[in-house]
């Protein structure tokens, strides 16, 4: 509790509310996003009251929580740590690790004495066996690798383009604060955090078999960031590469990987027809460090890796986000948030007219009065394109929005 943590205010502010109150705070994400310091910051908050609070904290990533493997040993560490007389705030990192988690916190929400937190590196978590079993009694805050500016914050770096084009590099994983802000350095760290969330976020918890296709799809979604896929897409695209996989496995194991939150599965929007589309997601990665560590950093692919990061920073303040579709065009991302709507469509250079006619042009088509704006790399930014905005991605990444 003596380390040195660096707030990250923006999720602290969501749950303070909810402190205190009858009813599971779950923080989930990406492993290494962060989770984890956050409870050590709730705890710190908590530990400010000490005559009023008791702190249970267990660790499924620590050996000395290694006796607790199922609900019934959950439910006795907490009873035997348990404070006559006093608010008992209960800490549980990583409670997926506890086999039938949700029936202990079922259990001991039912006693008043216990304020509950825990983290969950898998959203089945959420979808499955909490929703299940304590529907109405849990509160989720989706927890994100760094925005732009906490990135800045974490590395006292100037908020200017090329601390910038570092983080679309290397990505937003908090630990990097420690590290040189090296290729070789900061991708060998990445590669190692990739592989512990292949190997215990999808092939151990769903007893994968076929870990050869699996990292060959993961290969494939990041060299394609931002295109359309459907399974059988997929599936076509394997067998050409003499890989044989039907398209229900393919749906399976890309299932696989947003359940481990190491990838976004973003639907298509009909914005005329007012529909979801079923088939033609696309799919974005929680960090972009993690991505460039797979298929090294290319400035090829800088229209890719900044869709990817306009994408993250939509997330990270709490968006809905679809693929917009008008007819034959496309918007890269509608956003929502209470009832409001913004566009956004994505451009590497606005090099000529044809490229700022086709990406204006997209949003002029959309007759409402939610906000519309182009975001791009070029320097210059001016007012309005017929009162479509445009910013520079530095600035765009600076927008609260």
């Amino acid at each position: 509790m003596k380390t040195e943590i660096i707030p990250r205010n923006q999720y602290l502010d969501r749950i303070r509310p909810f402190v205190g109150k009858q009813l599971i705070k779950v923080l989930t994400g990406q492993r290494r996003v962060g989770k984890s310091y956050l409870l050590k910051q709730l705890m710190q908050e908590a530990e400010a009251n000490k005559n009023e609070t008791h702190i249970i904290y267990i660790n499924k990533e620590d050996m000395q929580f290694s006796h607790i493997k199922t609900a019934d040993d959950l439910n006795r560490h907490v009873h035997e740590h348990t404070r006559e007389g006093k608010r008992n705030h209960v800490y549980i990192d990583e409670i997926q690790e506890v086999e039938n988690f949700e029936y202990a916190l079922r259990s001991l929400l039912l006693n008043p004495v216990y304020d509950i937190y825990c983290t969950g590196s898998n959203a089945n978590m959420l979808s499955g066996e909490l929703a299940t079993h304590l529907a109405g009694r849990y509160i989720e805050f989706r927890i994100n690798s760094l925005s732009f500016i906490e990135f800045l914050n974490f590395h006292n770096l100037p908020n200017e383009r090329q601390s910038m084009m570092q983080y679309i590099r290397f990505g937003g994983l908090p630990y990097l604060k420690h590290l040189e802000l090296d290729d070789e350095i900061i991708f060998n760290y990445l590669k190692g955090i990739y592989n512990t969330i292949l190997f215990r976020d999808v092939i151990m918890r769903f007893e994968v078999r076929n870990t050869a296709f699996l990292e060959n799809l993961v290969a494939f979604l990041a060299e394609n960031i931002g295109q359309q896929f459907s399974a059988n897409k997929i599936s076509a695209y394997l067998k050409s590469q003499r890989t044989s996989i039907a398209a229900s496995q393919v749906i399976q194991y890309l299932s696989h990987l947003t359940n481990a939150f190491l990838v976004h599965r973003v639907q298509r929007f009909d914005i005329f027809g007012k529909r979801i589309f079923e088939i033609g997601e696309k799919f974005y990665f929680e960090d972009l460090g993690l991505r460039n560590s797979l298929t090294g950093f290319k400035m090829a692919d800088i229209g890719k890796m900044m869709e990817n990061v306009v994408f993250h920073h939509l997330k990270c303040q709490e968006f809905d986000i679809k693929v917009g579709q008008t007819g034959s065009n496309e918007v890269d991302f509608i956003a929502g948030k209470k009832g409001e709507l913004i566009y956004v469509q994505v451009c590497y250079l606005l090099q000529d007219e044809k490229t700022i006619t086709r990406e204006f042009g997209n949003l002029e088509k959309i007759q409402d009065n939610y906000p519309k704006m182009v975001v791009s790399m070029d320097d210059f930014q001016g007012s309005t394109y017929r009162g479509i905005l445009h910013y520079k991605l530095l600035d765009f990444l600076n927008l609260e929005l």
